[in-house]
């Protein structure tokens, strides 16, 4: 699988139309991931730590159509979720550490081009979602003492960041099949 930055011709080619409803599917499919998450029990090392199964659409996304769009699916997603299933404190961790996790994960992807998979962005992205969540944490509770917390949320978010990374790893290779748009 190619690491171009260059987008699929049949991407940059679509109507905005059928980019509108794409974008819209993956932003409700992340979100389904994202509630289905809040109902699983996970007993993780870090109290608090969850796998981050909507960012496997979110990692997939940066692949298929870049940041911009894949910002507005994170953004749709970090609302609508805060809307439906969390509270209002939520959105700015969510909000924090998703920015900071996509800004990272686009860098990591451009500058590692053919040398990092979509695991190691993943992995990255896992990483300063975590950094991002105690950032906006220790500004709430005004102590940067908070950040002690952060190398176990750091190997947490290492473990679900493969994870996440291997199942997006699994879609994007098996985009083609399903007939709608190619990879």
């Amino acid at each position: 699988m190619s690491r171009s930055t260059k987008l699929p011709i049949e991407y940059t080619n679509m109507s905005r139309t059928k980019k509108m409803v794409f974008l819209s599917i993956l932003v409700s499919t992340s979100l389904i991931l994202y509630i289905i998450e809040g109902m699983l029990p996970v007993p993780f090392i870090a109290p608090g730590a969850k796998l981050g199964l909507a960012n496997i659409i979110t990692v997939t996304s940066l692949y298929l159509f870049g940041f911009i769009d894949t910002l507005i699916v994170l953004i749709v997603r970090i609302l609508l979720a805060t809307f439906f299933a969390s509270s209002p404190s939520t959105f700015f961790y969510s909000l924090g550490g998703g920015l900071l996790s996509l800004i990272v994960m686009y860098l990591v992807k451009n500058i590692g081009k053919n040398h990092v998979s979509e695991v190691g962005v993943s992995v990255s992205g896992g990483v300063f979602h975590n950094i991002g969540q105690m950032l906006v944490a220790s500004a709430i509770v005004q102590n940067i003492k908070i950040m002690i917390y952060l190398p176990v949320l750091m190997i947490a978010g290492i473990g679900t960041g493969i994870f996440v990374g291997l199942s997006s790893k699994f879609l994007l290779k098996h985009w083609n099949k399903l007939k709608i748009l190619k990879y």
